[in-house]
């Protein structure tokens, strides 16, 4: 089977977070994406500590479409350095991680 991860990225902007959500199912880069309620951030940048709220979208798709969901995460975000990260997943229902693969499969 194909391998399935879980990609994230974070955004200031909560009507941001629903567009690059939506854009990458709407793509068929992704299965779906999920956003978390909103959190509070504090990073270093540019040599300053800052404090922000943010939106973590995580987004459910295949090994094969993740470059491609990264370029494009990278194109429509609007930060210098948008948080990029992917999560193995190691396991999961048959039928969920075959929807995954499907859904991804049609674009």
């Amino acid at each position: 089977m194909t391998d399935i991860v879980i990609a994230q990225t974070t955004i200031d902007d909560e009507d941001q977070a629903k567009a690059l959500a939506r854009g990458a199912v709407e793509s068929r880069l992704a299965a779906c994406a999920h956003i978390d309620a909103p959190f509070t951030a504090v990073y270093w940048w540019k040599n300053e500590i800052e404090t922000a709220q943010e939106w973590r979208i995580s987004y459910k798709t295949t090994t094969e479409q993740l470059p491609e969901l990264e370029a494009w995460v990278v194109e429509k975000h609007s930060y210098d350095v948008p948080e990029w990260i992917t999560l193995p997943v190691t396991g999961g229902s048959e039928a969920y991680l075959s929807w995954v693969v499907e859904e991804t499969a049609k674009g």
